[in-house]
């Protein structure tokens, strides 16, 4: 199946990185839609909804997830193609609204990109070899096939039931390794470092340690004190962190799980017995 001419409503970071990947993967984008119009390279459009919209064979819907239920509803009742697709991009949600479309002859279903847009030119770029998670109509699934092909990605089906348990694991892999650097630099600054040459002395760590989860199986990629076995490091870490309570329990949280991981790579059970015990202490 060749792609669809795609219009986007939705002209947020994610719509506008979609637009550009999928115009420079020479899909037609027939329109990007938002709350404004902006006289960019990205042609964004606002108000009531163009002619290119009910022209188009696939309208995808970009919004926040707030807004995906009001934004379904009112696209239902718009004179769309006859039996052109309809496809969101939120990795979480059930809409129902998505019935009335169905009721209106559109076929409807998820195209949800794993892939963090917090900037839309580099995600643009970053399309090619990223994954996208689909459910659906039998129609609106082979539309997202057809769009992931283009743009050179991959996809996977979500499982019917198991859209959160989905979203939650994209959720621990784009959105927490921000946060585990914000607790490093927290910690470095708290030694009188300066914010910038904090995260600058940490960048290299961070991105080795992303090398190593690429380069090898998990288990395999872990490195640090726990799977060493050296359980007074351990108690040392939790020793300093007792006077910052928020990052003590995150060291907890994350080493108990470490322990679990470090046992599948083979380190020594008996030292990680004493790991998990000081850590319950």
């Amino acid at each position: 199946m060749s792609a669809p001419a795609v219009f986007i409503l939705g002209a947020g970071r994610v719509g506008t990185g979609l637009a550009r990947g999928l115009r420079a993967a020479g899909v037609t984008v027939t329109g990007l839609h938002g709350r404004r119009t902006q006289e960019t390279p990205d042609r964004i459009t606002s108000g009531a909804l163009p002619a290119a919209a009910h022209s188009a064979g696939a309208i995808l819907v970009t919004v926040r997830d707030a807004q995906l239920e009001e934004t379904l509803t009112a696209l239902a009742r718009e004179p769309l193609a006859a039996g052109a697709v309809v496809l969101h991009a939120s990795g979480s949600a059930e809409p129902r609204s998505l019935a009335a479309l169905r009721a209106a002859g559109h076929p409807a279903g998820t195209f949800h990109p794993l892939l963090p847009f917090a900037d839309p030119a580099r995600a643009a770029a970053s399309l090619r070899g990223a994954w996208f998670g689909l459910d659906g109509d039998a129609a609106a699934r082979d539309a997202s096939r057809a769009l992931a092909s283009a743009l050179g990605a991959l996809t996977l089906e979500i499982p019917a039931g198991e859209k959160v348990r989905y979203h939650a694991a994209a959720v621990f892999a784009s959105n927490f390794p921000a946060l585990l650097m914000a607790a490093g630099e927290q910690l470095l600054t708290g030694i009188g470092l300066a914010r910038d040459e904090a995260r600058a002395a940490l960048m290299p760590l961070f991105l080795a340690a992303v090398e190593n989860v690429r380069s090898r199986p998990t288990a395999q990629a872990l490195t640090g004190p726990i799977v060493r076995g050296d359980v007074e490091t351990v108690r040392r870490h939790l020793s300093a962190l007792t006077t910052e309570p928020e990052l003590l329990a995150l060291y907890q949280a994350l080493s108990r799980a470490a322990v679990s991981l470090a046992r599948e790579a083979g380190a020594d059970r008996g030292k990680l017995a004493e790991i998990e015990a000081a850590l319950d202490r």
